[in-house]
């Protein structure tokens, strides 16, 4: 199951060492900046599309095992409800996590976010 996370919760999931993973696109990045220590993996492209297989190699690198606990990130936290939901109830992922808000939650709480080039 997916748990839903506030700024602050996702700060004590890092801390206790919970991956970060933004994947929102690369404009996306460049245009706010990440929340610090994420991991960028772009899931969607800019026209909606995915390659479920591509992302899976690139993801099982970040999180290599189904009990790694990680917690996904976008703008407004409606993509990675979608991914992580995905990744908990089909692919079997037991400690998901998304940053409920997004981006736009982290910012609202007067979190920093880290340069992207």
């Amino acid at each position: 199951m997916l748990k839903n996370l506030s700024p602050q919760e996702l700060k004590r999931a890092q801390e206790e060492g919970a991956v970060i993973i933004d994947i929102r696109t690369p404009m996306e990045w460049r245009q706010t900046g990440v929340v610090p220590g994420s991991k960028l993996l772009t899931f969607f492209d800019d026209y909606g599309n995915y390659d479920i297989d591509k992302f899976m190699r690139e993801f099982q690198k970040l999180v290599p095992t189904k009990e790694t606990p990680f917690v996904l990130v976008c703008r407004t936290g409606s993509r990675t409800a979608t991914v992580g939901n995905f990744l908990a109830n089909q692919m079997g992922y037991k400690n998901a996590m998304h940053l409920q808000g997004g981006v736009y939650a982290w910012s609202a709480e007067g979190n920093t976010f880290e340069p992207v080039q």
